[in-house]
């Protein structure tokens, strides 16, 4: 794999864009979640739910289009007013407010009603005369008329109607042309709108769910900026403790230190080989374990005893530089159990893949500046194994899933047949998340393949 020309066609982002991508994708998902249980998502929901259902948006049609006069309200209003303004009703309701009138209906109750036909009676006297006079009037004949009409019970009838408080309260209702404005189903819509204008609520909504789930996998399950050893520990991370850890090989021109060449310096974490002799322990094939002399020493370390995880993600920022080989990667802590290379510079090339004896399958990159620093990651699922160098995939292996959970190994180290010289492993920080599994995505993924 040629990283040169893979960051050439764009394939694979910088470091320092990967590694802002990365923070935005763990920002993006804090925020998010911190946006899923904030109580304005909460009211949010529960809008959408009131606003989008039928009731409501019924409610709103017929708020917005009905017309006043196809109201019951509105007709019978206006049948009232009809009836009121009309001039026969006019004349009759002035003619209740009449007090002539009122008293020639009096009169017209007497015995004496019966003069207003006599001209002599009328000759005499004046008020006989205006008896007669309205006796004979139209006015008369109008407030007779609509005294025994259905008109007028109907009047009284919707008068007693209009009048009646719920009635009033319906018909304002409907008479207010702004009468959408005005109510209580604008006011949910505006508070609706208010809160998916707000960033937070729009942000939510923008993720799409299969980004936010892949996301969940940067919840992080170890952390370290190599700012101190309080992570690792000299030696390979034997599971049996009968194990001389730390040792070297008899074919190999280092010993390791103890530690005592990793140092923690500038946030990064330094393994160095260096050209000083040492006598130390070493494993020799045939004979097992020998005292020898050593030209050169450097370390081996591991987090076995802060960390180990069963699946999920592992990545780190490493670099080289010098002479030897360096390893960071993962192990059981067993001989006899695979280990998993996030990063390997065998003196000449770099590489990443699965180490186990014959089994061993490794992918050269190219186009490597051992100057620069690349994110180096593993991702281990339930199904498979996936190597990354930082957004680019390199390897992907299904059923070659190791058992055990593993920690992470830094080495670094000199084969004899190789020239010397001195050369550091450089690693930045490294993180673990949590496993790809776990995530709702994989679970649902997961589901619907067993459906299947």
């Amino acid at each position: 794999m040629n990283l040169f020309t893979a960051r050439l066609t764009g394939k694979m982002l910088s470091t320092e864009a990967f590694e802002r991508a990365v923070y935005d994708m763990q920002e993006r998902v804090k925020r998010y979640r911190q946006i899923e249980k904030s109580p304005e998502l909460a009211e949010y929901l529960e809008l959408k739910k009131r606003v989008e259902s039928t009731p409501f948006q019924e409610r709103k049609n017929e708020l917005v289009n009905r017309k006043y006069k196809d109201t019951d309200e509105g007709r019978k209003m206006m049948a009232y007013k009809s009836l009121k303004d009309s001039t026969s009703m006019r004349d009759y309701m002035r003619a209740l407010q009449d007090p002539e009138f009122q008293a020639f209906l009096k009169f017209q109750q007497t015995d004496d009603f019966i003069k207003i036909r006599s001209f002599k009676e009328r000759l005499q006297s004046s008020e006989i005369r205006t008896y007669s006079r309205i006796f004979r009037s139209s006015y008369y004949k109008n407030y007779m008329k609509v005294l025994n009409s259905s008109e007028l019970n109907q009047l009284k009838a919707l008068e007693q109607e209009v009048s009646d408080e719920a009635f009033k309260k319906r018909h304002d209702l409907w008479a207010d042309k702004k009468r959408w404005e005005h109510s209580e189903e604008y006011k949910v819509e505006q508070r609706y709108q208010m809160l998916a204008n707000m960033d937070d609520i729009k942000f939510y909504y923008a993720q799409r769910e299969e980004r936010i789930d892949w996301a969940e996998l940067f919840r992080p399950a170890f952390e370290d900026d190599m700012s101190s050893s309080k992570n690792w520990k000299p030696g390979f991370g034997y599971a049996n403790p009968a194990m001389k850890d730390g040792h070297s090989r008899t074919g190999e021109r280092q010993a390791y230190n103890g530690g005592k060449n990793t140092f923690y310096v500038e946030g990064r974490m330094d393994l160095e080989t260096r050209e000083e002799s040492k006598k130390a322990v070493a494993w020799d094939e045939k004979k097992g374990f020998i005292e020898q002399v050593f030209e050169y020493t450097s370390d081996v370390m591991n987090t076995r005893e802060a960390f180990a995880q069963e699946s999920g993600l592992f990545m780190a920022k490493v670099r080289t530089q010098g002479i030897g080989h360096h390893f960071f990667g993962l192990s059981t802590g067993k001989s006899n159990s695979p280990m998993i290379a996030l990063y390997h510079y065998n003196g000449d090339t770099h590489q990443v893949g699965y180490v186990d004896g014959t089994n061993t399958r490794m992918v050269d990159l190219t186009g490597v500046l051992r100057s620069m620093y690349h994110v180096y990651a593993f991702r281990w699922t339930k199904d498979e194994l996936i190597w990354y160098v930082n957004n680019l995939e390199l390897l992907r292996m299904p059923n070659r899933l190791p058992k055990e959970a593993m920690f992470f190994i830094a080495q670094s180290w000199l084969p004899m047949a190789e020239k010397g010289g001195e050369g550091k492993l450089k690693v930045q920080w490294a993180r673990v998340y949590r496993s790809v599994d776990d995530s709702p995505l994989a679970q649902r993924n997961a589901a619907e393949k067993a459906e299947k």
